[in-house]
């Protein structure tokens, strides 16, 4: 089976021997590809819908893996017990979707030691909840894909803390700034032409909405351009 692009990165943050929880599992080819490369022990695909699940079992059958992988249905992860899993994947959904299934899911969080997350919103919502919550992200990458940008973030309550001190890092991530992510380079840059272009279209407007965004815009812009400062 082969993964596309964002995916193997998601399933490249499973740490070795876990027993995986695949949150929104879809065609369940995360925990199916873990299988066969030997990474984990066993999952619980899991998704809200019987469709997908369905699709998940599907395949899960053709690789010859029903011993190793059980599906569940299960509103994010309120069907799952403590100790069932060590690692829980939650990926391909809105930031509010994960927190929405973070908060549900707290009776887990000291059984699971290690939370993959990957949000396709509003991740500085995301990274303020982890450290409002005790949460340390140990690990963050960055990947482009059919021109889309993913973001993929591994965390742990373990007692170290994130401190972060500036709001670039809740926007744009700690570890990508420090580690000069050039994925995340290219995205500040294609992301500034976006707000500049906004902004120019905004110069003449009036409207007390015109006005808030165009304050909204200038603050966008000057994170932008502190976190394109930072990495140089």
């Amino acid at each position: 089976m082969r993964l596309s692009k964002r995916l193997e990165l998601v399933a490249s943050f499973v740490p070795e021997g876990s027993s995986l929880a695949d949150i929104g599992t879809d065609h369940g080819y995360v925990p199916i590809w873990l299988a066969q490369k030997g990474v984990i022990e066993n999952a619980v695909a899991m998704d809200v819908r019987e469709g997908p699940l369905q699709r998940a079992r599907a395949h899960i059958m053709e690789a010859g893996l029903e011993n190793r992988i059980q599906t569940r249905l299960s509103d994010g992860l309120t069907s799952l017990r403590p100790g069932e899993a060590d690692c829980a994947v939650i990926a391909g959904m809105g930031g509010e979707l994960i927190l929405h299934i973070l908060k549900e899911g707290r009776f887990l969080w000291d059984s699971i030691r290690c939370f993959v997350l990957s949000p396709q919103s509003e991740l500085d919502k995301v990274r303020r909840y982890l450290e409002e919550q005790g949460f340390f992200i140990f690990r963050e990458a960055m990947i482009k894909e059919e021109g889309k940008y993913y973001t993929v973030m591994a965390a742990a309550r373990d007692g170290r803390h994130m401190n972060y001190e500036k709001d670039i890092y809740y926007t744009y991530g700690r570890l990508l700034i420090e580690e000069k992510n050039q994925v995340l380079r290219e995205y500040l840059k294609n992301e500034e032409g976006k707000l500049l272009q906004i902004q120019k279209e905004l110069k003449d407007k009036t409207k007390d909405s015109a006005v808030r965004r165009k304050e909204e815009l200038e603050e966008a812009l000057r994170q932008n351009k502190e976190a394109q400062h930072e990495m140089q």
